[in-house]
């Protein structure tokens, strides 16, 4: 028989109430003590937001802002529609009338009635019919109806207070899924991250360049295009255009055409790198990175080129020959004048390149054993002859590239690659005197790469010389065709001095020289002493010039020996020094001619301004520099109607002849006259001002000069771009310019053409000489 528990008595029942409640009261208390924090935490809530959400407005009404997407604009508009409820409801929440009614009915002085009818009922219905009662039914009855109980309550109250806090809920929940670009956005506000994200976006846009110090390196596509600007002299060898390139290299960087204006610009180039052109852009974005790396070239072959600035923005000239003084010829010293006059004017820098010998070759080519242990010592002698004659010192500099003398050809030929000797800093514009001569066995940099504008002068008529060689007509063909070669391959327009010369491509006849000051003077004062009656020329007529059968000996032998007769009792005086020198007397004593052989000498000698009638019979002068003196200082001039004696045929003193005979006419004509004096306007006619002028005019160099920007090929901006493929005659001469290069390279074939052993690259004396880098060591700043 299952024993059963006695039946509770009155007192046992209440005594388990009182427990009961005791547990209830306590676990109310935690209640109301949550809630009153959670009510503490939702106010101090409420206000933080508050602050946060004035502040974001007033912040974004402080920027500028070009452009809003729709969405973000919908919800700023949602957060300032949302403010006042906000604040209605923090005034609402914060105030003391809510917490006094939350704790009337939390508190512990609230009243709780408890129908205690209720209670005895329930018990009773605990009691089973044999008079026991469940307890453990019972416990569990009374929880499930105090927990239902708890719930209606709170469930009641969240319904009459917290309805409000349910509804924002409920609108944020929304507002989180419509933007996914603000999950965190009520979160970032408490802490105030969004604000801060939301002021750097906003300066990220409106910052200005010069804020940042940090310059990002070049990425890959700008280094591809950098590498195809410098490729581009050989890729013009192989044809292909700049334009070409250009376009390249637009594909390269229209990605990072936004990106260009750097922080590390300064205002000033900021303004410049808004230009719509990605070439510009590109130097700026190089120029922004080298900046920030403390990066300075200054360029230049010498060690001592940092002396010259170039703030100024002055065009700079560049003149290279074949020649230099002491040695007296036209190559020496006609560039030299140009020189200074081009310099005298003050609107471009002006530099000549002029060889250097060793000290071997100078005791084969200087006259009197003249030599120079320096190229400074050269330099010095080279000026002071100038300073002399033009009578105004020179602002222009001098350099030297080494050079060897070619004996049999009787000239100077470049060695190595003669225009890295100019730094690049100044490769502007250049003037090639003889351009065929110093681009023969050119092998280097093409000079119309290099430089903006290049003009060659034509001096020598180099096929009438070849011509009296061995196997001349052969060799002439050859070297005609060779000099229309390197013209188009290294100029861009050619002044010729004569119809005399070869006619070669992009080429135009223009004489372009004038004549020593001190001539000009020597004819003023024959004039002056003319007017007053007094006798200027005391003796009768002479010929000067370098003793060689080409100078024109041999034609003037040849005539006075057919009109020995004709001219009995002419006398003739001859200045020279030669290597024919020997011959020609040796001639001249065969035919029994009346010539007087005298050791050459300065035209502008004080011995030579007595004779009245200069001759020169030369036919294979281009523009004899000797017969423009001789004009200047008032003499009769006789010399073959010939295209090298165009431009002297407007001078009255000038008598031309065409035959042998009227040479004869000439000579009588001219010993028994005077000459006439010349007019100021045929004196400037003849001055070096004037044709620098001429100069200047024909050869195009007048509106470079005259061009505002500095670089008018470098810098692309000046440049309209072309959208056109290349044209023929362009891929023909980069084509030239590549074949000319790749056969230059190669010795023997120099060998066989004529070049002397060794001149590809320059010797262990030269670089002594001229403080070279040694032999076949590359230099860094001149790589091709």
């Amino acid at each position: 028989m299952v024993e059963q528990a006695p039946v509770p008595s009155s007192s046992s029942a209440f005594s388990f109430l009182s427990k009961s409640w005791r547990d209830v009261r306590v676990s109310a208390d935690a209640d109301l003590q949550m809630i009153r924090n959670r009510a503490n935490s939702f106010k101090n809530l409420t206000n933080s937001l508050d602050r946060e959400l004035e502040n974001f407005i007033n912040t974004a009404s402080t920027f500028s802002v070009p452009s809003i997407s729709s969405s973000t604009a919908a919800e700023i508009d949602f957060v300032k529609k949302l403010q006042p409820k906000l604040s209605e409801f923090q005034r609402t929440y914060s105030s003391p009338d809510f917490s006094k009614r939350v704790l009337e009915k939390w508190g512990p002085r609230g009243s709780i009635k408890i129908n205690l009818s209720a209670i005895k009922k329930a018990i009773a219905s605990e009691v089973d019919g044999d008079g026991f009662i469940d307890f453990d039914r019972a416990r569990r009855r009374r929880r499930v109806q105090f927990r239902n109980f708890r719930d209606e309550e709170a469930k009641e109250k969240e319904y009459d207070y917290w309805e409000p806090i349910r509804k924002f809920k409920t609108r944020l929940r929304e507002f989180e899924r419509g933007s996914s670009s603000s999950v965190d956005i009520f979160e970032g506000w408490k802490s105030g991250e969004f604000i801060e994200r939301f002021k750097s976006s906003l300066k990220a846009i409106c910052k200005d360049p010069g804020d940042s110090k940090v310059v990002p390196p070049l990425d890959v596509p700008e280094l591809l295009a950098c590498l195809v600007r410098q490729s581009e002299p050989l890729l013009d060898q192989f044809g292909v255009r700049k334009d070409l390139c250009e376009k390249i290299i637009e594909s390269l960087c229209s990605k990072r055409k936004n990106q260009f204006l750097l922080p590390a610009l300064s205002a000033g180039e900021s303004s410049v790198a808004g230009n719509d052109n990605i070439s510009d852009d590109l130097d700026l974005r190089i120029a922004s990175v080298l900046q920030s790396t403390g990066h300075s070239y200054e360029g230049g072959f010498w060690a001592d080129q940092g002396k010259d600035d170039i703030s100024d923005q002055k065009r700079h000239v560049s003149i290279v020959t074949t020649a230099s003084l002491p040695w007296m010829t036209g190559t020496a010293v006609n560039p030299l004048f140009r020189a200074a006059y081009l310099a005298k004017c003050a609107e471009q820098n002006v530099t000549l390149l002029v060889p250097w010998l060793c000290k071997s070759d100078q005791e084969l080519v200087y006259p009197s054993n003249l030599t120079f242990s320096s190229p400074e010592e050269q330099e010095t002698y080279i000026r002071s002859w100038l300073e002399e004659r033009i009578g105004f010192k020179a602002d222009f500099r001098i350099s030297f590239y080494p050079g060897k003398f070619a004996k049999e050809r009787r000239s100077i030929i470049p060695v190595g690659d003669t225009c890295q000797f100019i730094p690049s800093k100044d490769a502007d514009i250049a003037i090639l005197e003889e351009p065929e001569h110093l681009n023969w066995y050119h092998h280097g940099k093409r000079w119309t790469d290099k430089f903006n504008h290049v003009v060659g002068i034509v001096h020598t008529n180099y096929l009438e010389y070849i011509k009296r060689e061995k196997y001349g007509a052969f060799q002439a063909f050859l070297v005609k065709h060779i000099n229309s070669w390197v013209i188009r391959a290294y100029c861009h327009k050619v002044l010729r001095l004569s119809a005399a010369t070869q006619d070669l491509p992009k080429s135009i006849i223009c004489n372009v020289h004038g004549v020593n000051p001190k001539f000009l003077k020597i004819g003023e004062r024959v004039a002056v002493e003319k007017e007053l009656g007094q006798q200027a020329f005391s003796k009768g007529a002479y010929f000067l010039g370098k003793m060689v059968w080409a100078k024109g000996y041999r034609e003037l032998i040849d005539l006075l020996a057919k009109h020995k007769n004709d001219l009995d009792g002419f006398k003739l005086d001859v200045f020279g020094n030669g290597e024919d020198a020997l011959e020609v007397q040796s001639a001249a004593r065969r035919h029994d001619l009346n010539l007087n052989f005298l050791k050459g000498r300065d035209h502008a000698d004080d011995s030579l301004h007595g004779y009245k009638v200069f001759i020169n019979p030369s036919v294979s002068d281009v523009l004899c520099t000797a017969t423009a003196e001789a004009l200047a200082m008032g003499k009769f001039v006789i010399c073959a109607d010939h295209p090298s004696n165009e431009f002297f045929r407007s001078f009255p003193n000038c008598l031309t002849y065409s035959t042998s005979e009227d040479f004869v006419a000439k000579v009588k004509e001219a010993m028994e006259n005077e000459p006439q004096p010349l007019t100021p306007e045929q004196r400037y006619h003849l001055s070096w001002e004037a044709a620098t002028q001429r100069f200047l005019e024909y050869s195009d160099l007048e509106k470079f000069l005259n061009n505002e920007n500095r670089y008018c090929r470098k810098s692309k901006g000046t440049m309209l771009k072309s959208i056109s493929a290349p044209s023929l005659t362009e891929m023909v001469d980069g084509g030239l310019a590549f074949a000319h290069y790749s056969l230059t390279g190669n010795e023997f074939l120099r060998l066989c053409t004529g070049a002397i052993p060794g001149t590809r690259d320059y010797d262990k004396q030269h670089s002594k000489d001229l403080n070279l880098l040694p032999p076949h060591v590359e230099n860094p700043l001149y790589g091709w």
